[in-house]
């Protein structure tokens, strides 16, 4: 090996980019993802056979996504669970110098992840909202009658949406981009069957970092782009999918969270107290 570089990785794993160089001179990488939480290991014992079963359901995707090298579930060469696969080109864009054109492309990758055929019965878990540490509104909310009635909400029946498969993750910082153009997607070790509206959620909560407007723009490009409606649930879920990072976190950004989650719960016809 000729270096391992750090890169960006989720709060339960190290993200490493690995250069080899074979006898012949030419160098090839790889992406080492470990599962270094013991916790982890504890709570999801087959945290590796479910990204596993994850990137080989990505396959079928007209998108580029990574391909599985090879998986260590019980830690034997690299000391923790791990996964090794190939690297993709491209770099995340947070900053495009064409933002139409840049969202376009964003909301277009739906469509097209949510077209793939889903994996066998067991393959993936059912989409499930992300569990919390308390359903309390957050001591900063100005409207914690929203947040109550949205916690009940998210505890109650889901509405009947077709399944398909859902990254689960999907935001810009899980995009790549190589010349104005995708070169991939990754991240899929929580990509789960589901409603396509959670992957459009979960996108609009992250793309509030460029305010109110953004986050309704690539909506309305994915409502054209399908032909769907899109449904307010899908916002409350993800939003208190998020509630204890945003006891502490998110700073300003998390006002307009909460405006946005007020106007889910209204849109429901359940406005809060």
């Amino acid at each position: 090996m000729v270096s391992a570089r750090a890169l960006r990785g989720g709060m339960s794993s190290a993200v490493h980019l690995l250069t080899t160089q074979a006898a012949d001179g030419q160098r090839r990488q790889a992406v080492l993802r470990r599962y270094v939480r013991p916790e982890l290991h504890q709570e999801e014992t087959d945290v590796v056979e479910y990204e596993v079963r994850a990137l080989r359901a990505a396959e079928s995707i007209d998108v580029p996504t990574p391909m599985l090298l090879a998986a260590d579930p019980a830690g034997a060469e690299a000391g923790v669970p791990a996964v090794l696969m190939s690297r993709l080109p491209g770099r995340v864009d947070w900053w495009p110098s064409d933002l139409d054109r840049w969202l376009r492309h964003l909301a277009g990758l739906l469509p097209r992840i949510h077209a793939a055929p889903l994996p066998p019965p067991g393959a993936l878990g059912p989409f499930a909202q992300d569990r919390q540490a308390s359903y309390e509104p957050p001591g900063w909310a100005r409207y914690p009658g929203v947040w109550e009635r949205a916690a009940e909400i998210c505890h109650g029946p889901r509405p009947g949406f077709p399944e398909v498969l859902v990254h689960r993750d999907f935001h810009p910082g899980n995009v790549l981009w190589q010349r104005g153009k995708v070169s991939g997607v990754v991240d899929w070790q929580v990509a789960c069957s589901g409603p396509a509206v959670a992957d459009v959620a979960h996108c609009r909560v992250n793309l509030l970092t460029f305010g109110t407007g953004l986050a309704g723009r690539f909506t309305d490009l994915w409502e054209r782009a399908t032909g769907a409606t899109y449904h307010p649930w899908a916002d409350v879920v993800a939003i208190i999918g998020f509630l204890d990072d945003l006891r502490d976190h998110w700073g300003p950004v998390r006002l307009l969270i909460e405006d946005m989650l007020a106007r889910a719960v209204i849109d429901l016809g359940m406005g809060g107290r």
